[in-house]
């Protein structure tokens, strides 16, 4: 069996993106954050968009110009605290913007990706994150009912890639790509280097091509990435 050949333009790949998805977008920080997808994304216009990303990057790079393009309406993140300029359209009642912990944030999408409902934990209760949650008692403990998170689509940024969308991440991108890319219904990369199929070594495979639906090839860094990775 042949296996098809997932490459695609980075224009033809995020006009999958409608108004009103959930949009996860993955990285840690800059490593592994799609900077030329969401750059495509702001140019391609779908607004009321719902975005799923453990931070909002700093002003003026990543995330920060899907907000200055008002695309977003809701934020489901970690932090805020490295982007005054979201943090002043969360003030300004311009955007929603709902908190997790870091580790419950994570196994949100990790549930979504294996099909549970959500998960209990301890974490948060009695604080504002418990606020609007579900609240059980099992085994005389108390628990918050933490609901799964799914996509309509995921950007991703890889370091590698072959034909059929296997994906290879660099350290800290491997937080939350992979997770990512089991909890939504279409999966989008970009990837900087592109190998023909079996170029990747099974064990350096992190995200198996069954996930991915398309892939850009960025050819070279686009010049955000290369600006803050120096």
């Amino acid at each position: 069996m042949k296996l098809p050949d997932k490459q695609s333009s980075v224009e033809a790949a995020i006009a999958h993106v409608k108004d009103g998805d959930t949009v996860m977008l993955g990285g840690f920080g800059v490593p592994g954050t799609p900077f030329t997808l969401i750059h495509a994304l702001v140019r391609h216009g779908a607004c009321n968009l719902t975005i799923v990303k453990n931070d909002a990057n700093e002003p003026n790079m990543g995330v920060d110009h899907l907000l200055q393009s008002g695309l977003v309406s809701r934020l489901i993140t970690t932090h805020l605290g490295l982007n005054a300029h979201a943090i002043g359209l969360m003030n300004s009642g311009q955007i929603k913007v709902e908190f997790n912990a870091q580790g419950i944030l994570a196994e949100r999408i990790r549930a979504g990706g294996a099909g549970l409902g959500g998960f209990l934990s301890d974490i948060g209760i009695g604080t504002e994150l418990a606020e609007g949650k579900q609240v059980i008692e099992q085994d005389g403990k108390t628990y918050l009912v933490e609901p799964a998170l799914r996509a309509n689509v995921a950007l991703l940024h890889a370091t590698r890639a072959d034909s059929f969308g296997n994906l290879a991440y660099v350290a800290t991108a491997r937080n939350f790509n992979p997770l990512m890319a089991m909890a939504a219904d279409c999966v989008i990369a970009e990837a900087e280097t592109v190998l023909p199929l079996g170029g990747l070594a099974p064990d350096d495979i992190h995200t198996t091509g069954v996930f991915v639906d398309h892939f850009a090839a960025l050819g070279a860094l686009s010049k955000e990435y290369a600006v803050v990775q120096r």
